[in-house]
């Protein structure tokens, strides 16, 4: 008897001891662990870790033993593969055909993603009404919208054809069923977070929901060389909401950027297997919809309507520069000093006012400083060093700059400024823009109707910058 109880007595004990199988996943970047942890240490997120449940893990395990099953493929020396060519077809819009590299690619994902309203299904709808024109069997899925309110806005942007099919789903078996049924050229998902999959038991939006519905997309595009745009939300940082792993799989990811105060929108290229990601498209938000920019060169800038603070420069975007104005308050602090940037990096702020305090002896450290650069666009070269001191200093001795006068130059830690790139090609935009006057490193190679005040350091360029 004692036996016997001591027998059913350890089997309770190995029960209890017995390791429970647990797995938490971070919804915001897809991270996995054993156990939970209040901030994620893949991405620096709080409070993201969610413990899977039991089906949910058998179902991570089988989906990634299906994907690894199969023959491998035999290692081929370079010398002996194919260039692959790809095939590209126009879009109907000029501006997102330069993003892309040319042209739609057959069998591509492309991502886009951009704040709310900002434009993204308004553009998709018109490129789907643009490829139908052409001849193309399109189908745009939305599972945010009736097909009612999509037909609105077609009526308002024009894209109204007989080939352009519209499907309101969230479940991912009706849509691949749909695409089964007929043969489509062309397919719009908006979005991503919407769709779900019977195959995974989670809620849709969910880290293994868009991982699954990622993967069956990028099969289908493969395999049925259909081109998928997909709209993707964005997250209050600024980026695609949702795990990582969803830009890694796609082939482009797209963002748009602009001020929801202002008509105009930049489209710019994060990632691109087809083509490079250096250009950006510039559109319009109109009545009748997002057209592409005409005439946008002297919409960053306002010449007659210089103050005390603005300074203009050329930036690239791509292989298009760009005249853009450049604002600067300096006001004195009231407590602790204040620096802020809109559309300029932040730390390369901080950097230029710790080098004029040096250099020039300014008094910054006792001044609020807020740079903004109009017209919602963002810097990310440091060609603009120059303008953005100048403009400090503009706003610092309340003294208006001269509005034919721009400055060219990247500003080193020694206060050395160097030259920049394609310095012929912002030369001849200037010229194009009837500018007379420019303050720059070294001059110009070419020769130009331009006249060039050469600054090889800071504190050279107070003797120019009110020229």
């Amino acid at each position: 008897m004692a036996e016997r109880f001591r027998h059913s007595e350890s089997i309770k004990w190995n029960e209890i001891m017995a390791k429970k199988k647990t797995l938490f996943e971070c919804q915001a970047c897809g991270f996995q662990t054993p156990r939970w942890m209040g901030k994620c240490p893949n991405c620096g997120e709080w409070e993201s870790l969610i413990e899977l449940s039991a089906e949910q893990i058998k179902f991570l395990k089988e989906s990634s033993s299906i994907q690894t099953l199969g023959r491998g493929s035999k290692a081929q020396p370079i010398t002996e593969i194919d260039e692959e060519n790809f095939r590209r077809f126009p879009s109907g819009s000029r501006e997102l055909d330069l993003v892309l590299g040319g042209g739609i690619v057959p069998g591509s994902l492309t991502l886009i993603g951009g704040s709310p309203g900002i434009g993204k299904s308004t553009l998709l709808l018109k490129i789907a009404g643009n490829l139908a024109r052409q001849g193309q069997t399109v189908l745009y899925v939305s599972g945010e919208e009736s097909a009612g309110q999509i037909k609105l806005r077609a009526n308002r942007l024009e894209a109204n054809h007989e080939r352009l099919y519209l499907l309101s789903e969230i479940n991912l078996e009706n849509l691949l069923s749909e695409l089964e049924q007929r043969d489509y050229d062309f397919l719009v998902v908006d979005s991503i977070q919407t769709l779900y999959s019977d195959e995974s038991p989670s809620a849709p939006g969910s880290v293994t929901q868009v991982r699954t519905i990622t993967f069956e997309l990028m099969r289908l595009a493969k395999n049925k060389q259909i081109p998928i745009f997909i709209i993707g939300h964005i997250t209050k940082e600024g980026s695609i909401a949702g795990p990582r792993v969803l830009e890694h799989m796609v082939d482009t990811v797209l963002y748009f950027e602009g001020d929801s105060n202002s008509e105009l929108r930049l489209l710019r290229g994060f990632k691109n297997r087809f083509g490079s990601t250096n250009e950006v498209g510039i559109f319009e938000m109109r009545k009748d919809g997002l057209k592409d920019a005409s005439g946008f060169a002297n919409r960053f800038f306002d010449k007659d309507r210089l103050q005390a603070g603005s300074a203009l420069t050329v930036i690239m975007e791509g292989s298009r520069p760009i005249v853009i104005e450049i604002q600067a308050l300096v006001a004195e602090s009231y407590g602790h000093p204040k620096r802020s940037s809109t559309g300029y990096d932040n730390n390369r702020l901080q950097m230029l006012l710790a080098l004029l305090e040096k250099k020039l002896d300014l008094p910054l450290g006792t001044y609020d400083v807020f740079i903004n650069v109009s017209g919602g666009i963002r810097i990310n070269e440091p060609a603009a060093d120059l303008a953005v001191i100048a403009a400090i200093l503009s706003s610092y001795r309340e003294r208006e700059l001269s509005s034919e006068t721009l400055f060219l130059g990247e500003v080193s830690l020694t206060g050395e400024i160097r030259e920049i790139p394609a310095l012929s090609q912002r030369l001849r935009e200037i010229e194009t823009q009837g500018f007379k006057k420019v303050v720059l490193p070294e001059k110009p190679l070419e020769k130009t109707g331009i006249k060039c005040y050469v600054a090889s350091e800071v504190g050279k360029i107070v003797e120019w910058i009110f020229v």
